[in-house]
């Protein structure tokens, strides 16, 4: 409540609650946020309420982990835990290889996904967005990036799987155009329907720009609306693009996607006003995402803006009549 809305208050226009798992087993840890029951919404509801109260535009991403999922939280270290721990459970995937069994982690191997379970799990994502509705939510995206279930079976570094699933572009986007297709069914028209993608695996024989625009564009096809562009995380050895190729982001959003004309956002590395204001005058992307900075700086949009030659007025002082300066 006071972090999220303490952003609203701050100028942002549009706030994501990001990676929400769609199940239990679908989180990366217990301390990952979930949208699959009742008492979700109940405590959801007010959090959203408030950042609309401020002028806010609200979102969800909804997701399931898979083969990354079963970790202790970040302060516990995020080693993968086993099934048999109290807080572990068994991890699921396209195949029954592990994320990472040689590293420090000690990435436990997944269970093969049978045909029955994806449609499970799609309708997981179908029962969470008619959730994300009654919550309030003005945006739902479909989280297929950084090596997470949707991901994994989309890209073939991951996905060698020789059934109805794997195989050429067409097979391994199945999984997520099925999925984006049954919730598009239950998502208003009159509200937003975003994909997150990786754009780029980073790495040798994976996705390329090339890939997923042709994956774009079957998403455009389906009525999504607008695309979330980020790169990396199916493998170990693109783990560290997460957000860390600043210098090829706005190529990413500018580049492959662009083709679909979907309009598609922007994030990873971006933290001055000068660049975030650059990347949508080039036309590189429609829409900047920040995460750390505004983490750092909870008014950094409304600063950004006094720094672009703009005098906004502060939301507080829209709402309560006095003025808010940096002085």
């Amino acid at each position: 409540m006071v972090h999220l809305g303490a952003r609203a208050v701050g100028g942002v226009g549009f706030i994501m609650g990001e990676c929400t798992a769609v199940s239990a087993t679908g989180r990366i840890s217990q301390g990952c946020a979930g949208l699959w029951n009742e008492e979700q919404v109940a405590a959801l509801k007010p959090i959203v309420a408030l950042q609309c109260q401020f002028g806010a535009v609200t979102g969800i991403q909804i997701s399931h982990s898979g083969r990354k999922g079963s970790a202790a939280t970040a302060l516990e270290g995020g080693s993968h835990l086993d099934a048999n721990d109290p807080n572990g459970w068994e991890t699921v995937g396209p195949t029954a290889d592990a994320f990472d069994p040689d590293g420090t982690r000690l990435w436990k191997s997944p269970r093969a996904l049978s045909g029955s379970e994806i449609l499970e799990i799609q309708n997981q994502f179908v029962h969470s967005a008619k959730l994300a509705l009654e919550v309030g939510y003005d945006l739902l995206e479909v989280h297929c990036a950084h090596g997470y279930l949707l991901h994994s079976f989309l890209t073939p570094l991951v996905n060698t799987r020789i059934d109805g699933y794997g195989g050429d572009l067409r097979a391994r986007a199945r999984f997520l155009l099925e999925t984006v297709e049954k919730v598009r069914a239950v998502w208003p028209q009159d509200r937003v329907l975003s994909v997150r993608l990786s754009v780029h695996d980073f790495v040798d024989g994976g996705l390329t720009l090339e890939d997923t625009a042709q994956v774009g564009v079957w998403l455009k096809e389906l009525g999504v609306d607008i695309l979330d562009c980020s790169g990396g995380g199916a493998v170990p050895e693109a783990r560290g693009a997460i957000g860390n190729r600043t210098a090829e982001q706005p190529d990413m959003a500018g580049g492959g996607p662009k083709k679909t004309s979907l309009p598609d956002m922007d994030g990873g590395g971006n933290n001055k006003s000068k660049q975030a204001d650059a990347l949508v005058a080039n036309s590189c992307a429609d829409l900047v995402l920040l995460g750390r900075e505004m983490m750092r700086d909870p008014h950094w949009a409304f600063n950004a803006a006094k720094e672009l030659g703009t005098d906004p007025r502060h939301v507080l002082a829209e709402q309560y009549g006095f003025f808010v300066g940096s002085n």
